[in-house]
Protein backbone atom coordinates (compact mmCIF):
# COMPACT_ATOMS: atom_id res chain seq x y z
CA UNK A 1 0.00 0.00 0.00
CA UNK A 2 2.74 2.43 1.20
CA UNK A 3 4.44 2.04 -2.56
CA UNK A 4 1.45 3.66 -4.29
CA UNK A 5 2.74 7.13 -2.95
CA UNK A 6 5.96 6.56 -4.75
CA UNK A 7 4.59 5.12 -8.16
CA UNK A 8 2.53 8.46 -7.94
CA UNK A 9 5.09 10.21 -7.90
CA UNK A 10 7.06 8.52 -10.24
CA UNK A 11 4.40 8.69 -12.55
CA UNK A 12 4.07 12.38 -11.83
CA UNK A 13 7.94 12.95 -12.82
CA UNK A 14 7.52 11.09 -16.04
CA UNK A 15 4.21 12.89 -16.70
CA UNK A 16 6.08 15.79 -16.89
CA UNK A 17 9.18 14.45 -18.45
CA UNK A 18 6.40 13.22 -21.29
CA UNK A 19 5.68 17.32 -21.33
CA UNK A 20 8.95 18.21 -22.08
CA UNK A 21 9.56 16.07 -24.83
CA UNK A 22 6.52 17.61 -26.37
CA UNK A 23 7.12 21.32 -25.89
CA UNK A 24 11.22 20.97 -27.15
CA UNK A 25 9.84 18.83 -30.44
CA UNK A 26 7.39 21.71 -30.81
CA UNK A 27 9.96 24.41 -30.17
CA UNK A 28 11.94 23.00 -32.88
CA UNK A 29 9.07 22.37 -35.24
CA UNK A 30 7.75 25.77 -34.62
CA UNK A 31 10.02 27.98 -33.27
CA UNK A 32 7.73 29.19 -30.94
CA UNK A 33 6.92 27.72 -26.92
CA UNK A 34 3.33 25.63 -27.00
CA UNK A 35 2.59 23.96 -24.31
CA UNK A 36 0.87 20.80 -25.57
CA UNK A 37 -0.45 19.09 -22.05
CA UNK A 38 -4.13 17.80 -22.06
CA UNK A 39 -3.96 19.70 -18.66
CA UNK A 40 -3.74 23.53 -17.21
CA UNK A 41 -0.38 21.96 -14.99
CA UNK A 42 3.28 21.10 -17.41
CA UNK A 43 2.37 17.36 -17.55
CA UNK A 44 1.34 14.77 -20.49
CA UNK A 45 -0.52 11.94 -18.13
CA UNK A 46 -0.14 9.47 -21.27
CA UNK A 47 3.97 9.55 -20.55
CA UNK A 48 3.35 8.81 -17.05
CA UNK A 49 0.65 6.00 -17.47
CA UNK A 50 3.32 4.53 -19.91
CA UNK A 51 6.20 4.31 -17.59
CA UNK A 52 4.50 3.30 -15.20
CA UNK A 53 3.06 0.50 -16.83
CA UNK A 54 6.42 -0.78 -17.96
CA UNK A 55 8.39 -0.39 -14.86
CA UNK A 56 5.15 -2.97 -13.73
CA UNK A 57 5.76 -5.03 -16.47
CA UNK A 58 8.99 -4.90 -18.01
CA UNK A 59 11.23 -4.56 -15.40
CA UNK A 60 11.98 -7.82 -15.29
CA UNK A 61 13.53 -8.00 -18.65
CA UNK A 62 16.27 -5.80 -18.10
CA UNK A 63 18.89 -7.69 -18.17
CA UNK A 64 17.57 -8.50 -22.12
CA UNK A 65 17.64 -5.16 -23.89
CA UNK A 66 16.26 -6.99 -27.56
CA UNK A 67 13.10 -8.55 -25.90
CA UNK A 68 12.90 -5.12 -23.09
CA UNK A 69 12.76 -2.95 -26.07
CA UNK A 70 10.34 -4.83 -28.63
CA UNK A 71 7.94 -5.18 -25.20
CA UNK A 72 8.52 -1.52 -24.77
CA UNK A 73 7.14 -0.80 -28.21
CA UNK A 74 4.37 -2.99 -28.03
CA UNK A 75 2.95 -1.23 -24.67
CA UNK A 76 4.02 2.30 -25.80
CA UNK A 77 1.92 1.37 -29.17
CA UNK A 78 -1.18 0.02 -27.29
CA UNK A 79 -1.46 2.75 -24.95
CA UNK A 80 -0.98 5.48 -27.59
CA UNK A 81 -3.78 3.86 -30.02
CA UNK A 82 -6.65 3.36 -27.31
CA UNK A 83 -5.76 6.69 -25.86
CA UNK A 84 -6.43 8.19 -29.28
CA UNK A 85 -9.23 6.06 -29.79
CA UNK A 86 -10.97 6.97 -26.56
CA UNK A 87 -10.52 10.57 -26.79
CA UNK A 88 -11.97 10.99 -29.81
CA UNK A 89 -15.32 8.75 -28.82
CA UNK A 90 -15.72 10.82 -25.24
CA UNK A 91 -14.64 14.43 -27.21
CA UNK A 92 -15.54 14.06 -30.99
CA UNK A 93 -12.45 15.20 -31.96
CA UNK A 94 -8.88 13.26 -32.63
CA UNK A 95 -6.00 14.83 -30.90
CA UNK A 96 -3.48 13.55 -32.79
CA UNK A 97 -3.23 12.02 -36.42
CA UNK A 98 -0.46 10.16 -38.33
CA UNK A 99 -2.24 9.64 -41.38
CA UNK A 100 0.21 11.39 -43.65
CA UNK A 101 3.19 9.47 -41.99
CA UNK A 102 3.79 5.86 -43.39
CA UNK A 103 3.43 2.71 -42.17
CA UNK A 104 0.72 4.07 -39.59
CA UNK A 105 -2.31 2.46 -38.13
CA UNK A 106 -5.48 4.24 -38.52
CA UNK A 107 -3.88 7.17 -37.90
CA UNK A 108 -3.43 6.42 -34.31
CA UNK A 109 0.17 5.18 -34.01
CA UNK A 110 2.91 4.89 -36.76
CA UNK A 111 6.72 3.49 -37.14
CA UNK A 112 8.07 6.93 -36.63
CA UNK A 113 7.12 7.06 -33.05
CA UNK A 114 6.76 3.66 -32.04
CA UNK A 115 10.91 3.73 -32.21
CA UNK A 116 11.67 6.22 -29.90
CA UNK A 117 8.94 5.05 -27.90
CA UNK A 118 10.82 2.18 -27.74
CA UNK A 119 14.29 3.61 -27.19
CA UNK A 120 12.91 5.80 -24.28
CA UNK A 121 11.19 2.73 -22.81
CA UNK A 122 14.34 0.98 -22.63
CA UNK A 123 15.83 3.67 -20.94
CA UNK A 124 13.17 4.34 -18.68
CA UNK A 125 14.12 0.69 -17.30
CA UNK A 126 17.54 0.70 -17.40
CA UNK A 127 18.80 3.90 -16.45
CA UNK A 128 16.26 6.85 -15.23
CA UNK A 129 13.76 4.82 -13.26
CA UNK A 130 16.38 3.46 -11.34
CA UNK A 131 18.09 6.98 -10.80
CA UNK A 132 15.25 7.99 -9.70
CA UNK A 133 14.29 5.63 -7.00
CA UNK A 134 17.27 6.32 -4.97
CA UNK A 135 16.44 10.17 -5.12
CA UNK A 136 13.13 9.20 -3.82
CA UNK A 137 14.62 6.97 -1.51
CA UNK A 138 16.38 10.13 0.08
CA UNK A 139 13.42 11.33 1.32
CA UNK A 140 11.54 9.98 4.43
CA UNK A 141 8.07 8.12 3.94
CA UNK A 142 6.32 11.13 5.52
CA UNK A 143 7.29 13.28 3.68
CA UNK A 144 6.86 11.33 0.31
CA UNK A 145 3.69 10.37 1.73
CA UNK A 146 2.18 14.44 2.12
CA UNK A 147 3.83 15.34 -1.08
CA UNK A 148 1.84 12.57 -2.61
CA UNK A 149 -1.23 13.59 -1.25
CA UNK A 150 -0.86 17.66 -1.63
CA UNK A 151 0.17 16.37 -5.48
CA UNK A 152 -2.84 14.01 -5.83
CA UNK A 153 -5.38 16.68 -4.83
CA UNK A 154 -3.65 19.36 -7.65
CA UNK A 155 -3.70 17.09 -9.67
CA UNK A 156 -7.80 15.84 -9.09
CA UNK A 157 -9.36 19.90 -9.37
CA UNK A 158 -6.44 19.98 -12.44
CA UNK A 159 -8.45 17.31 -14.18
CA UNK A 160 -12.04 18.55 -13.28
CA UNK A 161 -11.20 22.22 -14.55
CA UNK A 162 -9.51 20.40 -18.27
CA UNK A 163 -13.22 18.17 -17.84
CA UNK A 164 -15.29 20.12 -17.73
CA UNK A 165 -14.13 22.96 -20.26
CA UNK A 166 -13.50 19.57 -22.64
CA UNK A 167 -17.42 18.63 -22.07
CA UNK A 168 -18.37 22.26 -22.54
CA UNK A 169 -16.87 22.38 -25.90
CA UNK A 170 -18.23 19.27 -26.54
CA UNK A 171 -21.52 20.03 -26.51
CA UNK A 172 -21.59 23.74 -28.51
CA UNK A 173 -22.63 22.38 -31.49
CA UNK A 174 -25.53 19.59 -30.71
CA UNK A 175 -28.56 22.31 -31.39
CA UNK A 176 -26.93 23.07 -35.14
CA UNK A 177 -29.01 21.66 -37.65
CA UNK A 178 -26.52 20.19 -40.70
CA UNK A 179 -27.12 22.65 -43.08
CA UNK A 180 -27.33 25.26 -40.18
CA UNK A 181 -24.26 27.71 -42.00
CA UNK A 182 -25.30 30.82 -40.66
CA UNK A 183 -26.59 29.28 -37.06
CA UNK A 184 -23.22 27.21 -36.71
CA UNK A 185 -20.95 30.70 -37.95
CA UNK A 186 -22.65 32.59 -35.02
CA UNK A 187 -21.60 30.00 -32.93
CA UNK A 188 -17.95 29.92 -33.54
CA UNK A 189 -18.03 33.59 -33.63
CA UNK A 190 -19.22 33.37 -30.16
CA UNK A 191 -16.95 30.83 -29.16
CA UNK A 192 -13.94 32.72 -30.42
CA UNK A 193 -15.02 35.76 -28.45
CA UNK A 194 -15.78 33.93 -25.19
CA UNK A 195 -13.36 30.89 -24.97
CA UNK A 196 -10.82 31.29 -22.24
CA UNK A 197 -7.09 31.28 -22.35
CA UNK A 198 -6.49 27.33 -21.51
CA UNK A 199 -9.43 26.51 -25.07
CA UNK A 200 -7.44 28.46 -27.06
CA UNK A 201 -4.09 27.06 -25.60
CA UNK A 202 -5.64 23.43 -26.32
CA UNK A 203 -6.58 24.33 -29.71
CA UNK A 204 -2.82 25.45 -30.33
CA UNK A 205 -1.55 22.33 -28.91
CA UNK A 206 -3.63 20.37 -30.77
CA UNK A 207 -5.05 21.25 -33.68
CA UNK A 208 -7.30 18.46 -34.60
CA UNK A 209 -8.71 18.92 -31.13
CA UNK A 210 -11.24 21.09 -32.82
CA UNK A 211 -14.74 20.58 -33.99
CA UNK A 212 -14.41 19.82 -37.74
CA UNK A 213 -17.31 22.09 -38.35
CA UNK A 214 -15.15 24.85 -36.48
CA UNK A 215 -12.42 23.98 -38.17
CA UNK A 216 -13.88 24.49 -41.61
CA UNK A 217 -14.86 27.88 -40.56
CA UNK A 218 -11.84 28.99 -39.54
CA UNK A 219 -10.09 27.48 -42.45
CA UNK A 220 -12.72 30.05 -44.25
CA UNK A 221 -11.93 32.73 -42.67
CA UNK A 222 -8.32 32.26 -43.26
CA UNK A 223 -9.29 32.32 -46.89
CA UNK A 224 -10.95 34.96 -46.87
CA UNK A 225 -8.53 37.15 -45.08
CA UNK A 226 -6.12 36.18 -47.84
CA UNK A 227 -8.46 36.99 -50.75
CA UNK A 228 -8.94 40.32 -48.92
CA UNK A 229 -5.41 40.56 -49.41
CA UNK A 230 -4.97 39.97 -52.70
CA UNK A 231 -8.14 42.21 -54.13
CA UNK A 232 -6.66 44.89 -51.86
CA UNK A 233 -3.30 44.51 -53.59
CA UNK A 234 -4.82 44.59 -57.25
CA UNK A 235 -6.52 47.43 -56.95
CA UNK A 236 -3.11 49.25 -56.08
CA UNK A 237 -1.47 48.06 -59.50
CA UNK A 238 -4.66 48.65 -61.42
CA UNK A 239 -4.80 52.38 -59.50
CA UNK A 240 -0.75 52.19 -60.92
CA UNK A 241 -1.52 51.12 -64.33
CA UNK A 242 -4.00 53.93 -64.15
CA UNK A 243 -1.31 56.75 -63.92
CA UNK A 244 1.39 55.03 -66.40
CA UNK A 245 -1.18 55.25 -68.79
CA UNK A 246 -2.24 58.96 -67.79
Amino acid sequence: MNEIYYYFLLFLIYSFIGWLIEVIGKLIEKHKFINRGFLVGPICPIYGHGCILMILTLSRYKDNPLILFINAIFICSLLEYFTSYFMEKIFKARWWDYSTKKFNLNGRICVETMIPFGILGSLVICVINPFFEYILSLFSFKVIKITAIILFIIYIIDNIVSLTIMFGFKGTFKTVEKDGTEEITKKVKNILINKNILYKRLVEAFPNFMNPKERLLLIKAKVEKELKKYMKKDKINVKKDKKNLK
